[in-house]
C-alpha cells in the first residue's frame, strides 16, 4: 500500500482552529455542519512539501487523500509510449487523490509539488468515513467528480477540435481563471511554468509554444520576462483567439 511522506511532528503544526480555516474555504467542505469540520480538521494529519515532492506514484494503491494547505502542485502522467503529459496544477484549498480514494482505483497520476507547501491528508479508510456518515460531504463529493470529468472532457475537446494557438489560449485563460493574480500591467500567473510545460499540456511541440508566445509577447497580449512569471496583458484577445472558428 503507498504510504505518503513523513508526517510533521513536534512543533510546527497549526492549531485547530486555522485548520479549520482552511477546510472550510475548500468546496468538498462547503455547507458542511461546522462541529463535522471541526472532526475533520484533528483528524487530519500535516505534510510539509518540499519542491518536487510526489505526493504519491501513478498506479499506487489509493491510501490517502490530500488538501493542499499552502503552494502548488502540478499532475503529471506518464503514457504507454513513455512520454510525460501535464495535466493540470491544484492551488490552495483543493483536494488531491480524493477521487482515486473514493472510487477505489489506483491513482492515475502523480502529483508533484512545483514549491514548497504544506498539505493536510487523511486516510482512504477515514475519507470513506467521513463521506459515509455526511450527505453533504457526499455530495460534495460527487461534485467533485462530476467537475474533474468536466475539465477532462474539456481538454479532449480542445486536443482534437482547437488548432495550437487556440488550445494555448485556452490553457492560459483557465490559469489565470483559476490561480491569476491583478497586477500593474495585467493578470498575472503567480507561479514559474515553462514553455515546455505548456507544450505538455496541449500536446504540441516546444517550438510551436515559442513561437505563439513570442508572437503574443510582440503584440502585447503577453508581458512578464523580468518576474519569469506570465502576465496576461489582454485577456480579452485570449478569449478571441481561443473561440475563433
Amino acid at each position: 500500500m503507498a504510504q505518503p511522506p513523513s508526517p510533521l511532528l513536534g512543533c510546527g503544526l497549526m492549531d485547530v482552529t486555522t485548520r479549520v480555516s482552511i477546510l472550510v474555504q475548500t468546496s468538498f467542505f462547503d455547507g458542511v455542519d461546522p462541529s463535522v469540520i471541526e472532526e475533520a480538521a484533528k483528524a487530519a494529519a500535516e505534510l510539509r512539501l518540499e519542491r518536487d515532492t510526489s505526493l504519491f506514484h501513478q498506479g499506487d494503491e489509493p491510501s490517502h487523500s490530500y488538501l493542499l494547505a499552502a503552494g502548488r502542485v502540478r499532475l503529471d502522467q506518464a503514457t504507454s509510449d513513455g512520454r510525460n503529459v501535464l495535466l493540470r496544477y491544484f492551488g490552495v484549498g483543493e483536494m488531491i487523490g480524493t477521487v482515486a480514494v473514493l472510487r477505489r482505483k489506483p491513482y492515475p497520476a502523480a502529483p508533484i509539488s512545483v514549491e514548497p507547501g504544506l498539505a493536510l491528508y487523511w486516510s482512504a479508510s477515514a475519507t470513506a468515513k467521513l463521506v459515509k456518515a455526511n450527505p453533504q460531504i457526499a455530495q460534495n463529493a460527487i461534485g467533485l467528480i462530476g467537475g474533474r470529468l468536466e475539465d477532462l472532457q474539456e481538454r479532449l475537446r480542445e486536443i482534437s477540435s482547437y488548432r495550437v494557438e487556440q488550445r494555448i489560449a485556452a490553457t492560459l485563460l483557465r490559469m489565470i481563471d483559476q490561480t491569476g493574480q491583478p497586477v500593474e500591467n495585467g493578470i498575472e500567473i503567480p507561479f514559474v511554468i515553462s514553455r515546455n510545460d505548456i507544450a505538455d499540456m496541449n500536446a504540441t511541440t516546444l517550438h510551436s509554444v515559442s513561437r505563439t508566445l513570442a508572437a503574443w509577447e510582440q503584440g502585447g497580449i503577453l508581458t512578464g520576462k523580468r518576474t519569469r512569471h506570465i502576465v496576461v496583458a489582454r485577456p480579452d484577445r485570449l478569449a478571441e483567439i481561443s473561440a475563433a472558428e
